[in-house]
């Protein structure tokens, strides 16, 4: 475990593990639901895919709304590579900024987790869909976001041959 803890990056910790396992604690304890793991091994891997889960809808969805409403305004992928090379900072606070892009991710899902709770209470019947909801969701989620980074790749290699 300790090998696997010192392979793991401080993106993945601070984006996907962190927020996978804040995520557990806290809505174990807004809610009836627990994914906290008694087993640290299956803990890490679960809190870490709740943690992927999170980060992606990050990506996905908040991000986007947020570009939308004017929130937020990015520079262009080939001027960010071409700072990147020449100013190491800015991935270091790239990395920093999806964090609290993580972060706030979380806390809309937690929001989200909880409204989708009280509902369920209140109408039994839609518990049903449950599983079969969710798969389905994560199926499109992570879909888009292959696509993305696929899109994301291109961009990068069409920069750098063009650059040299």
């Amino acid at each position: 475990m300790k090998e696997l803890i010192e392979k793991i990056s401080s993106y993945n910790l601070f984006n996907y593990l962190l927020p996978g396992i804040l995520f557990a604690v806290i809505i174990s304890s807004l809610t009836s639901y627990s994914f906290i793991q008694e087993d640290i091994i299956i803990g890490f891997f679960v809190y870490y895919f709740i943690g992927l889960i999170i980060s992606r809808f990050g990506s996905l969805v908040i991000e986007p709304i947020l570009k939308k409403i004017s929130f937020l305004k990015f520079t262009n992928y080939k001027d960010f590579i071409c700072a990147s090379k020449k100013d190491s900072k800015i991935n270091i606070f790239s990395e920093e900024n999806n964090m609290y892009r993580t972060f706030c991710s979380m806390f809309v899902l937690l929001i989200l987790l909880k409204l989708y709770h009280f509902i369920s209470l209140k109408f039994p019947i839609i518990e049903w869909l449950d599983v079969d909801f969710l798969i389905i969701l994560f199926l499109l989620m992570f879909l888009f976001a292959y696509r993305k980074q696929t899109q994301r790749i291109t961009k990068r290699i069409k920069t750098v041959l063009n650059k040299d």
